[in-house]
């Protein structure tokens, strides 16, 4: 099993000698792990890339604390930022936040070249200073305290060695004490070494005036075309550890928090650049409607249809054929291909299910009208839609069977309206059928048997 460093039984650092030294191994260990690419969500900033964004792996959302990844647009591919958080909304997933990266960019890149200039060189290597100045003051109170462990442990030795060896047991509380005193003296060298290896390298007079000269040109290091925007990202990640961004909509603005190295913050009030206003755009319910159209039906009959409607084109006009395979054109949505077969238990047209009961359209039109035969229809404006069932075709018969009569005979009957005949087939309370041949073509009603009277027996 993998164990940390921090659970191992031992650890002998120069026991062999490598090709590098142990500090400079456990560096390299360091930015390996460093430059692996987080998980989503995961702290860590990654390698530097190659992209045009210069905060990569770096910036952070305001809202939700989760990095924010990047994302290239346009023609000139802008960078943005964004934070995809783990919110649903209506089935979608929804960013937290969103926002151009060229603004965001250039605040950056001036807060960065501000703090380097050569009055904030200057502060910095006064910091500097008080910082060295902390750490030697922190050092020699280690060392007094090595020398205070070596001090007891001495003394510890010179009483063991003093005391008689025939008094055993006090001998042996001394040398207890003596071995006590030995490891901690050991425990104040070792934290003393770890201490000096950390404590950062003192400045010299050269380093001093080469940190200032630098100071003075870095503004056109960084706008050399030789710099590239990997280099500019290695640049910014010398002093900054965070750039946490919170945007504001409403008032198109942008929150900025940069953190600083040595542990300073700073916030920076960005306005926005107010959005563009959309370009004319059909609304995506009318594109939604044409390409559940386009499969069942022709430009001509959606642009009918969709005039019906009352809808209209991005800029306000009325659809037509081209129109509508212009629309088809620009979003990719095939053109509708009649098949020569019809499939079975697909709805068909009204003129298709005619031909196929044998009966004229508008008789078929008509019983859709009644309620008698069911019919579909994709949006409302578009052609009703007739599924071929074998109930259906038993409703269309050439001759009628026995105990149907026509329509006008079982309003005299049943002493109704036709209204209301019509409504009670709709209801499903009275059978109908429709005779297509015969002098008396039409429908046909099936009269229930009569009932008896007030007075019968």
């Amino acid at each position: 099993r993998h164990l940390p460093r921090s659970e191992w039984a031992i650890v002998i650092p120069d026991h062999h000698k490598g090709f590098i030294d142990w500090q400079t191994f456990e560096a390299n260990v360091a930015r390996i792990g460093a430059n692996t690419r987080p998980r989503r969500h995961e702290p860590g900033t990654g390698a530097v890339r190659e992209g045009a964004a210069l905060l990569q792996g770096i910036a952070t959302c305001g809202r939700c604390g989760r990095k924010l990844g990047v994302y290239y647009s346009g023609r000139n591919s802008s960078p943005s930022y964004h934070c995809t958080r783990d919110a649903i909304v209506n089935g979608r997933g929804e960013y937290c936040q969103t926002v151009g990266g060229r603004q965001i960019d250039d605040t950056v890149t001036s807060a960065f070249l501000a703090a380097l200039a050569p009055a904030g060189l200057e502060a910095s290597l006064r910091a500097v200073e008080l910082v060295e100045a902390d750490n030697d003051a922190a050092l020699a109170q280690w060392r007094r305290q090595v020398e205070r462990a070596r001090y007891e442990a001495q003394r510890a030795e010179r009483r063991y060695r003093a005391v008689d060896p025939d008094n055993r047991l006090v001998a042996r509380g001394l040398e207890a004490e003596w071995e006590s005193c030995l490891r901690a003296l050991q425990d104040a060298q070792t934290e003393l070494e770890r201490r000096e290896q950390q404590r950062p390298r003192s400045l010299s007079a050269e380093d001093r005036a080469a940190i200032l000269a630098l100071g003075r040109g870095l503004d056109r290091v960084w706008t050399a075309p030789a710099t590239t925007d990997r280099d500019r990202k290695e640049l910014l990640r010398t002093l900054l550890d965070e750039v946490i961004v919170a945007v504001d909509r409403e008032k198109e603005e942008a929150h900025l928090t940069l953190r600083w190295r040595g542990g300073l913050v700073c916030d920076v009030e960005l306005a926005l650049t107010p959005s563009q206003p959309a370009p004319n755009r059909t609304d995506e319910e009318t594109i939604d409607l044409v390409r559940r159209l386009a499969v069942h039906y022709p430009d001509a009959v959606i642009a009918g249809i969709l005039n019906r409607q009352g809808r209209t084109t991005a800029t306000g006009l009325r659809f037509t054929t081209n129109r509508v395979q212009s629309l088809r054109a620009h979003w990719g949505v095939a053109r509708f291909e009649p098949p020569a077969k019809p499939p079975k238990g697909e709805p068909v047209s009204i003129q298709e299910a005619a031909r196929l009961l044998g009966v004229a359209p508008s008789t078929l039109h008509r019983c859709v009208n009644d309620g008698i035969v069911p019919g579909e229809q994709l949006t409302p404006g578009a052609p009703w839609r007739i599924r071929m069932t074998d109930e259906l075709r038993a409703l269309f018969v050439e001759e009628p069977p026995e105990g149907y009569a026509p329509i006008v005979d079982a309003m005299r009957i049943l002493g109704v309206s036709r209204q209301t005949v019509l409504q009670r087939v709709k209801r499903g309370e009275i059978e109908a059928i429709h005779v297509s041949r015969g002098r008396r073509k039409g429908l046909r009603i099936k009269v229930p048997p009569a009932l008896p009277g007030l007075f019968d027996l």
